[in-house]
């Protein structure tokens, strides 16, 4: 940082850099207060003056979409999913991918419920396939009696009903409970017959 006429400047970097650098200062921010945060705040947590914010961004809008976009982008959560180990039982490493999923769906929610303020939703905001849940699936494609992408469908769909705070006001399942659901269902084999 250079002094200019009693002033911190903040130092000179590339665009993107300085746009990647206000966002990730935002999202806690952002988290916290929702569309209320100001201008004012977000420059001060990033360490620059309140104009820089406009040189990188048109408005505040646009800077809550570009956070709303960084807080909502699944390579951390498929990135996580890539380093379960893969000497793991097929049922464990699902329990470490639900755990997971467990803390992006309450990420979201929280992302969510602070985005509820803005004048743009995150309704168009679509939820991709995690190909390394996927391929969790397709290490045991012949034991299932559905198409991996359809399984990690299931599960993260199963996970987030189990999870979200908005459904339902009992404890949620544990990640092992999910899986067992997942793999085994709920009822009861017949008289005589084993279990999935």
């Amino acid at each position: 940082m250079t002094q200019v006429q009693g002033r911190v400047r903040a130092a000179a970097m590339p665009l993107e850099e300085r746009r990647s650098a206000i966002v990730a200062a935002t999202l806690p921010l952002f988290l916290e207060q929702g569309a209320s945060v100001t201008t004012r705040e977000i420059a001060q947590a990033a360490g620059i003056a309140e104009g820089t914010i406009f040189r990188v961004f048109e408005d505040k809008t646009a800077l809550l979409d570009a956070v709303i976009d960084a807080a909502l982008d699944p390579a951390p959560t498929e990135a996580a999913i890539r380093q379960i180990d893969a000497s793991l039982a097929f049922e464990d490493r699902l329990i470490a991918a639900v755990e997971i999923l467990r803390q992006r769906v309450l990420y979201v929610f929280n992302v969510m419920s602070a985005a509820s303020g803005t004048t743009r939703g995150v309704a168009q905001k679509r939820s991709t396939d995690l190909p390394a849940l996927i391929a969790i699936f397709e290490s045991e494609a012949e034991q299932l009696t559905r198409a991996p992408a359809d399984a990690a469908r299931v599960l993260r769909g199963l996970t987030f009903a189990c999870v979200h705070p908005a459904f339902g006001t009992d404890a949620p399942l544990a990640s092992e409970e999910i899986v067992g659901v997942l793999l085994d269902g709920i009822r009861r084999p017949p008289a005589g017959e084993a279990s999935c």
